[in-house]
């Protein structure tokens, strides 16, 4: 059964960065979060090129500062 999220933009474009190819946005969260439980913690797992993780750790940075 399929449900409907909604999720910010940032938050869009950080998934997108670690999609594989032939993986959906569904694959990518079971992915990233099966080994701990919290995306967070498996994002030093990603095989990703070191400069799109300094975006990653920026835009990051970046939303939970302007939290509440």
């Amino acid at each position: 059964m399929a449900k409907t999220i909604t999720i910010t933009e940032e938050s869009y474009n950080l998934l997108k960065s670690v999609k594989r190819r032939d993986e959906s946005f569904s694959d990518v969260i079971k992915r990233l979060v099966a080994k701990e439980g919290r995306i967070m913690d498996s994002f030093g797992r990603c095989s990703i090129d070191e400069e799109v993780m300094k975006d990653l750790r920026k835009a990051w940075k970046k939303y939970t500062e302007a939290m509440p």
